[in-house]
């Protein structure tokens, strides 16, 4: 079969479904366990470390024993909280202050289980504690969008081996969200993702996780391979007023489906990133998360054009984690 451009209407980007580039030599990246440089140093997440890392923010306890902290990381992105006030000070030289917010969310007191490892009701506090903290940042009068994040592994970008997360506020909209909420403006059949999730099952070749509140698809546009896409099926834009359920569905979802990624392909990195609406933005846009495992390098196709090749139609990547989460089960 040859290969196939799909749009992301999302983002509004080609993707290439490169069916004959999937016959090659498996490559994938397996993850690199070696990400805390320093053998003798002591891991700041631990219990027993706490001094290590600022003040908590949050701390969620049991028994006189905190399950999750949130704390401010010690190597902002941003930080202050200046207006977004663009400064000209050349014809292609534009700056502006970082105003925002960076937070780590320490996913459990275990330094080895990541979140397909964790019990239910862990992941379920950890969806609480990343509503808790985006619904926090939104009484700000500077920043205009929040966006939790989970990077597991060196590949993925992680520098601690630690299971741990990142909310970032900003003080403007990014890109990817502009796109995201473009894509939603463009689509004139209601709700993309809504459209999407009714398209999706009445073909079902790409649906991995179904249950009463969310669907997990490696979506029609995917452009690496095993990507995913964990869609709310109540309509909404923000993820820090979602219903308890729904928070609760996503958690369990993510653990389901990473723990058969691990067992599928073996132990890899990867990315979840949290879309919502920013705050003060009331329009279509349809809060989702997406799963992104890190096992392909982007290539100097990639880098020079911005579209991406996928060597992994999404129907296979689907209908293969469906079979190992059966076996799972």
């Amino acid at each position: 079969m040859n290969s196939e451009l799909r749009l992301d209407p999302l983002t509004g980007r080609w993707v290439v479904i490169a069916y004959e580039r999937s016959a090659r030599p498996s490559s994938f990246l397996g993850r690199d366990r070696d990400i805390q440089k320093d053998a003798a140093r002591e891991c700041p997440f631990c219990p027993g470390h706490e001094e290590d890392t600022p003040p908590a923010l949050e701390t969620y306890s049991e028994q006189g024993h905190w399950l999750l902290r949130v704390v401010p990381n010690k190597y902002p992105a941003f930080t202050g909280n200046e207006p977004m006030v663009a400064i000209t000070k050349g014809p292609v030289f534009t700056t502006a202050p970082a105003s925002g917010i960076h937070e780590v969310i320490v996913l459990s007191p275990d330094h080895e289980l990541g979140w397909s490892e964790l019990s239910n009701e862990q992941v379920k506090l950890i969806m609480r504690g990343i509503r808790d903290r985006i619904a926090a940042h939104c009484d700000s009068k500077v920043i205009r969008y929040s966006q939790a994040i989970v990077n597991s592994g060196r590949e993925a970008g992680a520098s601690l081996e630690h299971p741990h997360g990142q909310l970032l506020a900003t003080s403007f909209v990014p890109r990817e969200i502009t796109d995201e909420l473009a894509g939603f403006s463009r689509f004139l059949g209601g709700c993309l993702l809504c459209a999407t999730m009714e398209a999706e099952e009445a073909v079902a070749d790409r649906i991995v996780v179904e249950d009463s509140e969310t669907v997990t698809i490696s979506p029609f546009w995917a452009s690496q391979p095993y990507e995913m896409l964990i869609i709310p099926k109540d309509h909404g834009e923000h993820l820090h007023k979602a219903r308890e359920e729904e928070l609760d569905s996503v958690a369990v979802s993510i653990k389901l489906v990473l723990g058969t990624l691990r067992e599928h392909l073996g132990d890899i990195s990867y990315n979840l990133v949290f879309h919502s609406s920013p705050y003060r933005e009331h329009g279509r846009f349809h809060w989702h998360v997406h799963i992104m495992p890190k096992l392909t390098t982007r290539a100097g196709f990639e880098l020079g054009t911005g579209v991406m090749i996928n060597v992994i139609p999404p129907e296979k990547a689907a209908s293969e984690l469906r079979q190992s989460l059966n076996k799972r089960s």
